[in-house]
C-alpha cells in the first residue's frame, strides 16, 4: 500500500540535526548526532515514509487494509501478509505471557469508552454485553490464516507505534550503522547507539505531580511509557483512566499515573509498560520481577 507524503521540518539541536514530522496520530522526531543535512534528510524521509506506511497498513480506522478485511470477514478465514503475521504472533505471545490481560481483541470497548474529554461513562450493562467479544483465545490463528468469530475485531493500536519505532531504528542502522540517532514517536523511543559527545541520550519523562521532569539516561534500545496523563474521563469527582481491563471492560482504577520501561526494543518496552499498568496497584511488584529498568509515577 502506498503511503502519503507528510511535511518534514529539519532543525539544529545541541548534538546535530533533528527532523520532525507527523504520523501515528501525533508528533514524531528523530535526533541525529550529525550536521550533514543531506544525510539526515535522506534518512528521515525513509523513516517518515515507513511510519506513514505502517499507520496506513495497520490502522483499524481505515477501510482499505488487512485489518479492515479481518474485522469485516464475518467469521471467514483470512490469509495475512508476512508482516501482519509477525505482529499477530507477537500479540499471541503477549496474550499468553500476560494471562490474557494483553488482548488485541479488546478494541471493541472503544465503542463505549471514548476518553474524548467528555464525562460520558457507559452503562455496566453495555460493557458487560461486549465482554464475550473480547477473547483472543477464541480466535483461530495458525501463523498464516486468521479466523475471527463474527462480531469480534482486532486492534493493533497497542503495538503499532512501538513497532514503527523499531522499524525506523532498523532502517537507520541499515543505512548508517555508526550514526547515533534517537527516535521519538509520541513518547515511544529507540536509541540506535549512544552519542559520541556525551555518551548517553538524556530523555525527559513528564512529571505528573507538577515537579521537574524526570531525567533518564538512554544509551541504546527502546523506552516506552504508558499512562493516563491526557486520556481519561472525569465524572462526579471520579477519574477514569484509559487503560481498560479486558476481563471486566472497565478502567484499571488503582494503576500508577504512568509507567516507563527500558528494554532491548520498543515493542517489548511498550508491552511491559502497558502490562504493568494493567496490574494496577501491583505494578511495582510486577516490574521488579521483570529485570528491566523502570520508572513509576503514582
Amino acid at each position: 500500500m502506498t503511503s502519503e507524503k507528510r511535511p518534514l521540518i529539519i532543525r539544529r539541536h545541541d548534538l546535530g540535526l533533528a527532523a520532525e514530522f507527523s504520523a501515528m496520530a501525533g508528533p514524531c522526531e528523530v535526533l541525529f548526532e550529525s550536521r550533514d543535512r543531506l544525510l539526515v534528510q535522506g534518512l528521515v524521509e525513509v523513516v517518515r515514509d515507513e511510519a506513514v506506511r505502517i499507520e496506513t497498513d495497520f490502522s483499524r480506522y481505515r477501510d482499505d487494509n488487512e485489518v479492515y478485511a479481518i474485522n469485516h470477514s464475518r467469521g471467514q478465514a483470512v490469509i495475512v501478509s508476512d508482516e501482519l503475521a509477525a505482529l499477530l504472533d507477537f500479540a499471541d505471545r503477549a496474550f499468553q505471557l500476560s494471562g490474557g490481560l494483553f488482548d488485541i481483541t479488546s478494541g471493541v470497548l472503544r465503542r463505549f469508552w471514548r476518553f474524548d474529554g467528555s464525562d460520558s461513562v457507559p452503562s455496566r450493562k453495555a460493557v458487560k454485553a461486549a465482554l464475550p467479544l473480547i477473547a483472543w483465545d477464541k480466535v483461530a490463528w495458525d501463523g498464516r490464516v486468521i479466523k475471527l468469530p463474527e462480531g469480534m475485531e482486532i486492534d493493533l493500536g497497542g503495538i503499532g507505534k512501538e513497532y514503527a519505532v523499531d522499524r525506523a531504528a532498523a532502517l537507520i542502522r541499515e543505512r548508517a550503522a555508526e550514526l547515533p540517532a534517537l527516535i521519538n514517536f509520541g513518547g515511544d523511543l529507540f536509541a540506535t547507539r549512544p552519542p559520541r559527545t556525551q555518551k548517553t541520550w538524556r530523555v525527559g519523562v513528564e512529571s505528573l505531580g507538577g515537579g521537574a521532569a524526570a531525567g533518564i539516561s538512554l544509551k541504546q534500545g527502546g523506552l516506552a511509557t504508558s499512562g493516563d496523563a491526557r486520556r481519561y474521563i472525569e465524572r462526579d469527582g471520579v477519574r477514569y483512566p484509559h487503560v481498560l481491563n479486558p476481563r471486566t471492560g472497565w478502567p484499571v482504577m488503582r494503576a500508577p499515573r504512568s509507567v516507563t520501561v527500558a528494554a532491548p526494543d520498543c515493542l517489548q518496552a511498550g508491552f511491559l509498560a502497558t502490562l504493568a499498568m494493567l496490574h494496577g496497584n501491583e505494578a511495582e511488584e510486577f516490574l521488579s520481577a521483570q529485570s528491566v529498568n523502570s520508572w513509576v509515577q503514582r
